[in-house]
């Protein structure tokens, strides 16, 4: 995972808490599973590496601003992680996923929570997805909360704003695309999924949470639209080898099975590249029976790699880091907001497995 030094870690973890907190006090005062909920809540909130509220604070400070002179800094900054706490509670809701880092997540918990109360299996999904929905809900009002209640001023809560607009429409869009690859008869053609691969994930994890900090420092338009260009470039290459890993990567870069896009055969961009290549048949053979266990998974990576996809795949890779370098070269950007990026870039490229 991405991690930026030296960070306000602390104080970014405060906010984060301080509205987490007000969160369980609201549910505690409804009573009843609602408290509960309030807990779940809490519990899908902690840990992490919170990369965007730190990716807030980063470059607000690279931009020259002043932390004791912004007091909505860290309230806005943690308004991005719940935002991503939000996105990641409805995301096990569509991929039908009790269980992250090991744990039950929110669905998970409500499905234990019903079960106890002896309903059926039908009731503990319905019950699960239910409370997952409506805490994914609730983080993403706290996440506006924060920012329409932040120390700024109207110009500076008027862009923010449209920055968060900006990051819910735009990932709704990108993964409501890959539901509708997920499903279709016949595999989108690799720029659909590389479409679907950046909206998903650039905007809200990268290009808006950058900006924001610039916004936040008073910084001028024309190094907003060099962010702009460097945050989506670097969000895209981000999940593309996301996708890597869930293909190629260990057990720990995973966290969990190797292999497990292949055994849940995802259609990621890495397939559609497959898909124009002339080793598809073989691909395609090697992926359908890849769910049946390790041997098989194995033989589709190797099948994977030998029809090139997987080169194909990193020199995109490649391109997407050296577009934001460039972008980041721009005369308008601060030398420590280039240095970030060219940071962010090293470590979008360290992670690939």
């Amino acid at each position: 995972m991405i991690e930026l030094a030296p960070a306000p870690s602390a104080a970014i973890d405060g906010a984060i808490d301080q509205a987490v907190e007000r969160i369980r006090a609201r549910a505690l005062q409804l009573g009843g599973s609602f408290t509960t909920l309030g807990d779940a809540i809490a519990r899908a909130a902690s840990g992490g590496k919170r990369l965007r509220p730190l990716l807030v604070a980063a470059t607000f400070e690279a931009c020259g601003g002043t932390p004791t002179a912004q007091p909505g800094l860290y309230p806005v900054a943690a308004a991005f992680e719940l935002l991503h706490t939000a996105f990641v509670v409805h995301d096990d809701v569509i991929d039908h996923d009790t269980m992250r880092r090991g744990i039950p997540n929110v669905a998970g918990e409500f499905r234990l929570r019903a079960r106890e109360q002896g309903a059926d299996a039908a009731g503990e999904a319905l019950l699960g997805d239910a409370a997952a929905i409506l805490a994914g809900d609730l983080l993403l009002h706290e996440a506006c909360r924060l920012v329409a209640l932040a120390d700024v001023r109207p110009a500076q809560r008027e862009a923010l704003l449209a920055l968060i607009d900006d990051a819910v429409f735009v990932s709704a869009a990108g993964e409501l695309a890959d539901v509708e690859h997920a499903v279709a008869n016949d595999l989108a053609d690799p720029d659909a999924l590389l479409a679907a691969a950046h909206d998903k994930t650039a905007v809200y994890s990268f290009t808006a949470p950058l900006c924001a900090g610039a916004v936040l420092a008073d910084a001028p338009e024309s190094v907003l639209t060099a962010l702009r260009r460097a945050g989506g470039r670097l969000g895209l290459a981000f999940q593309l080898v996301d996708d890597l890993i869930g293909a190629f990567g260990s057990t720990a870069q995973a966290g969990r099975e190797p292999g497990g896009d292949l055994r849940e055969a995802k259609r990621t961009p890495l397939i559609g590249l497959a898909r124009d290549s002339d080793s598809w048949t073989h691909v395609s053979d090697a992926l359908a029976v890849a769910h049946t266990g390790p041997i098989a998974v194995r033989a589709a990576q190797r099948a994977l790699d030998e029809s090139g996809a997987r080169a194909r795949l990193l020199t995109l890779i490649d391109e997407a880091l050296e577009e934001a370098r460039s972008a980041a070269a721009d005369p308008a950007l601060p030398t420590a907001a280039r240095s970030l990026v060219d940071e962010l870039a090293q470590a979008v490229s360290e992670r690939v497995p």
